[in-house]
């Protein structure tokens, strides 16, 4: 099965089987670049995004999903900021989830190689990207740049049972609706700013599936990730039009609210487990 995707500033593509340089191509051709943008000076070092990858390949990481940014700029369309979430060999099971490297970078000065912890939820083809529980890796553009990022992945890898481990907490945690209001309404305003939202807290509470239809925090947040992230979300505008909210386009956006997310989450696992008052902040 694949799945593609667009919007105004990003193109996507997903499948359930490792995705061939052809289609990697096909979708974020700045993945085979085979040159830095014009912009970049002599002490740029050049190595291309798939060079790494087959690196990768070769460790047994696996690319499942290629993002790109788009842009108004034609002459950066192949250089430009774009993402790659690999899945190794040995997390292949019939878990829920399973743990993702994600790797960016851009070949036009605006990324160096970073490294990230995802998630991946079959129930919804979700993919989830981990706040600060593992570490964010940088790698220059300098020096042994598929070495070092091999060396990353690994490290991350080696670090995702923190991640599995904090998903077995969230989903030992119960949430009432007020909490899970409070929790909605936190996540709109990291996306909108205050009373600019176009859409209502239970709106992005609501389950796409039966299956979400629980009330532990694991679940109210991906019911919250995946309604703010993929957009489609009935509202009313400042006016009073009726609108649907937009998909979080670009590679950084994604990026910055899946963490913020994440942090939102922890925020609140720690109140419960700290068995603070949340109806005090609820009525503040």
């Amino acid at each position: 099965m694949y799945r593609y995707s667009t919007s105004s500033n990003q193109a996507s593509f997903r499948s359930t089987a490792p995705l061939s340089n052809d289609e990697i191509a096909r979708y974020a051709p700045s993945v085979l670049a085979e040159a830095a943008h014009e912009s970049r000076g002599e002490r740029y070092t050049f190595i291309p995004t798939i060079s790494v990858i087959d690196g990768l390949r070769g460790e047994g990481f696996q690319p499942y999903e290629v993002r790109q940014t788009r842009v108004r700029d034609q002459s950066k369309r192949e250089h430009t900021k774009h993402l790659v979430r690999l899945r190794h060999e040995s997390s292949i099971t019939s878990a829920e989830e399973v743990p993702e490297i994600i790797l960016i970078n851009s070949h036009d000065g605006t990324s160096s190689y970073q490294l990230l912890s995802g998630i991946f939820r079959f129930v919804c083809s979700n993919g989830l990207i981990a706040g600060d529980v593992c570490s964010d890796i940088r790698v220059r553009h300098s020096g042994n740049v598929v070495d070092d990022v091999i060396e990353g992945a690994t490290r991350i890898l080696e670090d995702t049972e923190q991640v599995i481990d904090r998903i077995g907490t969230y989903k030992g945690i119960t949430l009432s609706e007020p909490e899970q209001q409070l929790f909605a309404n936190a996540a709109l305003s990291l996306r909108w700013d205050e009373g600019q939202a176009p859409i209502q807290a239970d709106r992005i509470l609501r389950p796409r599936r039966w299956a979400d239809n629980k009330s532990d925090l694991w679940t109210a947040f991906n019911r919250i990730q995946e309604n703010l992230i993929k957009g489609g979300v009935p509202g009313r505008s400042a006016s009073g039009r009726r609108v649907s909210s937009r998909a979080v386009g670009g590679v950084s956006e994604n990026v910055k609210l899946n963490r913020a997310l994440w942090t939102l989450a922890d925020g609140l696992a720690q109140l419960k487990s700290n068995t603070i008052d949340i109806q005090e902040l609820i009525a503040a």
